[in-house]
């Protein structure tokens, strides 16, 4: 399943006062994976950032200004987009400004049908803990080295990552992942994992005895032989069959 992990950064907490989008971040997922595919922009909020803003993000007025504004970039993030679904952490926040700035430019706001919110899962999995994408990036072992601040696309980036782990399938879906690589490289071939060291038999030498006189009954050549696993076992049936002909 096609899904689309996304994180803004903005100048304030509401945009019906006036605060607007200036960074936009998303990877995209398939069956919980990252494909490699990224949608990335900063963006000229047309306005000043506030100073608390900037401690959050560290997106200057001056580094801002010369960038797009989102009236160009709107229909390039929509088709990245697509259909899919749309994966935030807090999704209200950042679903009230992707929609407020569509509106602007007379497009129809993204239903929140299509939205998954990181932080409602959370708080379902994780009752009465912090929940915030730092806490769950340490409880779930995701490396936070490169996040001295908040940036977009390393957040998305981050998130998908949390977001495997919420859903409890970034390991099946990597091992499903491999076994399907190898399957390609090997043409199909066994993928059964082997043991490093074949167990020690619990057979006793009565119980091989009395096994290998069954088998005598079932013919010259009964088809058990061909599925022995140790090759001494085959000789030990042998032997007694030649015995009893």
């Amino acid at each position: 399943m096609r899904e689309i992990v996304f994180d803004t950064e903005t100048t304030g907490l509401d945009p019906t006062k006036g605060h607007r989008i200036v960074e936009i971040g998303a990877v995209e997922i398939s069956n919980l994976i990252p494909t490699g595919r990224r949608f990335h922009v900063y963006l000229d909020p047309e306005r000043d950032m506030p100073e608390e803003a900037f401690r959050v993000h560290g997106l200057s007025s001056a580094f801002l200004a010369g960038q797009k504004k989102f009236r160009e970039i709107a229909e390039s993030f929509l088709e990245f987009v697509g259909d899919a679904a749309l994966v935030a952490h807090n999704a209200e926040f950042d679903m009230r400004f992707v929609n407020f700035e569509l509106g602007l430019l007379g497009i129809e706001a993204i239903s929140f049908d299509r939205v998954v919110d990181t932080l409602t899962i959370a708080r379902r999995r994780h009752p009465g803990a912090s929940n915030t994408l730092d806490a769950l990036c340490q409880r779930y072992g995701v490396d936070l080295t490169k996040r001295d601040k908040h940036g977009a696309l390393l957040d998305a980036g981050l998130l998908a990552e949390v977001y495997a782990e919420l859903m409890g399938g970034r390991q099946t879906a990597l091992i499903l992942q491999a076994e399907a690589v190898a399957l390609a490289e090997h043409g199909g071939g066994d993928l059964l994992r082997r043991r490093p060291q074949k167990l020690v038999p619990l057979l006793t030498e009565e119980e091989r005895a009395a096994h290998g006189a069954f088998i005598a009954k079932l013919g010259k050549e009964p088809v058990w032989l061909r599925y022995l696993a140790q090759p001494e076992e085959a000789e030990v049936e042998a032997e007694v069959m030649e015995k009893r002909a």
